[in-house]
């Protein structure tokens, strides 16, 4: 089908009232992208159960900090080693596949984890969590691109990604509930595992690779997303884009390192205070058990919330005619700035209260570099969203397992977590200097 054919076919199914025989769109895409925040969410919560069941574990255990900040940092370096592979296995044999087969084996090795008789057990399981869970947002970025008109990645990504902040907020509450509703941390980890595995069927029976193989999709949505796929070609050729599978050639790049710094220094914030924000609110403010539950739900909660309104606000005015570099510098900036801000103060303040309101704030404005996600499918359209997407996130996971080691030796060495916010701080600003640096507006010639 012709571009002028496809943009027509897509204005003829536009959805109406549903009179005069006009078919009315059907809206798959919107669905699938909700199951993939719940199994986003699921994957944070399992991610993170080890952090907030960490005080009891790390008693149990008999580890010092810097012990600690070794077995957080485990499943990031697997983690992180494995998503260029997965990115490159995405785009050859498709999203649907790795998804699936990611849910089950990290499933398995959450329930594993439970198992665990000291330190070495625990730090090899989490090693294999950060295998079996690489692939799932490469594979979102991927299906990103496969699945949204261009009008609406923006809320692709951030509803996909969101599930981050949910996960680990809601996870917060899940865990301690878990852990004393059945009295032990280990069962937690068991039925937080079996769960995963459900997910894994849930996805490979909803999700497929190509919006017409799925048979909830009328002809008016496919024809919607396949109207955007031929501007998005029509655009890539304008570029000299070929379409090439490949890697190696975005490396010579910018905005591919830019992409790839920014994706670093928000997770340097993020997975900062993912891993250590628990112990941080026990052993610096004092909280027990199901205080730091709550307080971890309001934080992340807050970062769940910021990131759906950063998408929408972002998708929004990009219709109203605003070009992708001013929207998205625009509200990058802006939120790099709070970032920063909000870090600086909660390294003064000495209440509690305070900090979980200043560190919630930061989640919330953090969470718009979720947008990120939308950025793969920009710089490396369809062909090579998959294999982007794995290089953002090997670039973002490096701070993964470098950022829980070295707070583990700040808070060794010094007694204190005030060198360890300065280090989030750092991490900031260099995710500030990045999205500023990035060019939306255009696709990469490879």
């Amino acid at each position: 089908m012709s571009l002028q054919n496809t943009q027509q076919a897509a204005q003829e199914t536009e959805p109406t009232s549903g009179k005069n025989g006009v078919q009315r769109r059907t809206n798959v895409r919107w669905k699938l992208f909700i199951l993939l925040l719940v199994l986003v969410s699921v994957n944070y919560i399992d991610r993170g159960s080890i952090s907030v069941a960490l005080p009891i574990i790390q008693k149990e255990f008999n580890m010092p900090p810097e012990l600690v900040g070794l077995l957080l940092s485990a499943f990031f370096w697997t983690y992180a080693l494995m998503q260029i592979p997965v990115g490159w296995l995405i785009d050859k044999f498709g999203p649907r596949k790795m998804v699936t087969a990611s849910c089950i084996g990290w499933g398995a090795a959450t329930a594993a984890s439970g198992f665990a008789g000291g330190f070495l057990s625990m730090f090899i399981a989490r090693l294999g969590i950060g295998v079996t869970e690489a692939g799932v947002m490469p594979a979102g970025g991927k299906l990103n691109a496969i699945w949204m008109h261009k009008k609406e990645r923006g809320r692709g990504a951030t509803i996909l990604d969101a599930g981050a902040p949910l996960g680990a907020g809601l996870g917060g509450i899940l865990i301690t509930w878990l852990i004393a509703s059945t009295g032990s941390w280990r069962m937690s980890f068991i039925i937080a595992g079996a769960a995963t595995i459900l997910m894994g069927l849930a996805v490979w029976w909803y999700v497929r690779d190509n919006p017409r193989q799925h048979k909830g999709v009328n002809e008016a949505e496919a024809a919607y997303i396949e109207a955007s796929h031929a501007e998005d070609d029509a655009e890539a050729a304008k570029e000299g884009a070929q379409g090439k599978r490949a890697l190696l050639p975005y490396l010579k790049f910018r905005s591919f390192w830019a992409m790839c710094f920014g994706w670093l220094g928000f997770n340097g914030v993020f997975y900062g205070l993912l891993t250590w924000g628990p112990l941080y609110l026990a052993q610096a403010k004092g909280f027990d058990l199901k205080t730091i539950g709550w307080s971890t739900f309001v934080i992340f909660g807050a970062g769940f919330v910021g990131e759906i309104l950063g998408g929408i606000i972002a998708d929004k005015w990009r219709a109203s005619g605003a070009s992708a570099n001013r929207v998205m510098r625009t509200l990058l900036g802006f939120s790099s700035v709070v970032v920063v801000g909000g870090l600086v103060g909660v390294t003064v303040v000495a209440d509690p209260i305070t900090a979980v309101v200043l560190l919630s704030v930061v989640l919330f404005f953090l969470r718009w570099v979720g947008l990120f996600w939308s950025i793969p499918s920009i710089l490396g359209g369809r062909t090579n969203a998959g294999v982007l997407g794995g290089a953002m996130n090997f670039s973002g996971n490096i701070a993964g397992f470098v950022t829980p080691i070295v707070v583990g030796l700040i808070v060794g060495a010094t007694g204190s977590y005030t060198w360890a916010l300065l280090y989030f701080v750092g991490s900031a600003v260099v995710m500030g200097v990045s999205v500023l640096t990035l060019d939306y507006n255009k696709r990469l010639p490879v």
